[in-house]
């Protein structure tokens, strides 16, 4: 008789608080899919606002469920990774073009520390939380899981850049080489995006791997991926965002619905 023993990170199935307080990340969840629905509908400042409001929304979404399903300490760990790699890595690039190319952005998304609006480091934090948790469920060990996390997290980028540079939230200064059919970002960016959520998924999965309940993150993952294709196709007419977004966030979000669908833990 043999025994397999398993080298990587820890799994347990630790959980915070219990009770009603389990319902909160559904209604900030929902909340965010509402005012998601409400931004393709309105335009100008209203969306600005809106833009803001929903970011807050996912993040309180996730920073909840983190901290109900997989408790204070790793919550703190994830926020702490997520938030200030979100913002380091924004203020390094508006200021030295690395590695994202030559932006800046505009005052549009409020108040802002050396030229980052605060919201941005949030929107790094709640779209972090889900797809590592994706990316965990797939894959078993600590490469693997950063380079799976790390092309869903910056596939992402393909469908949020052309939106959000459509409404002049942030602006491009150079731009040489494009991806076809997706004008107006540079290829670099979306390479530095990659470099730096595999880099984000690493570090994020360095804490220990809890088995809990996570309907919040698989429900929003699922959402965004969806409703930015259907955006892309229907409300701003960019077939080429769809196609790209929904191609390379696919390649790992196909095996991980097969894989929930197929082996479900609950």
């Amino acid at each position: 008789m043999s025994a397999r023993v398993y080298s990587g990170p820890r799994l347990d199935r630790g959980g915070g608080p219990t009770g009603l307080f389990k319902v909160v990340p559904w209604i900030f969840a929902g909340a965010t899919v509402v005012g998601q629905i409400a931004w393709v509908l309105v335009s100008g400042d209203a969306r600005a606002l809106l833009t803001v409001v929903t970011v807050i929304t996912f993040f309180l979404a996730s920073a909840t469920h983190a901290y109900v399903s997989r408790g204070l300490a790793w919550t703190a760990g994830y926020l702490g990774i997520s938030l200030s790699v979100g913002w380091g890595i924004e203020a390094l690039g508006t200021a030295t073009q690395f590695p994202f190319g030559d932006y800046s952005y505009t005052d549009a998304l409020g108040p802002a520390v050396l030229g980052v609006p605060l919201v941005i480091p949030l929107a790094w934090a709640m779209m972090s939380y889900p797809c590592l948790l994706a990316a965990q469920r797939i894959a078993s060990k600590g490469l693997a899981t950063a380079l799976t996390g790390g092309v869903l997290f910056a596939s992402w980028d393909l469908f949020l850049d052309p939106q959000m540079v459509g409404e002049g939230y942030w602006i491009w200064h150079r731009i040489d080489w494009t991806l076809p059919g997706i004008s107006g970002i540079p290829l670099q960016n979306f390479l530095g995006w990659l470099l730096t959520a595999c880099a984000l998924m690493y570090a994020l999965d360095r804490m220990p791997r809890k088995i809990v309940k996570d309907g919040v993150p698989i429900f929003m993952l699922s959402w965004i991926y969806l409703s930015n294709i259907v955006a892309a196709v229907i409300f701003f007419g960019e077939p080429a965002v769809a196609l790209w977004g929904g191609a390379c966030m696919g390649v790992v979000l196909i095996p991980w619905w097969w894989r929930g669908w197929s082996q479900p833990r609950w």
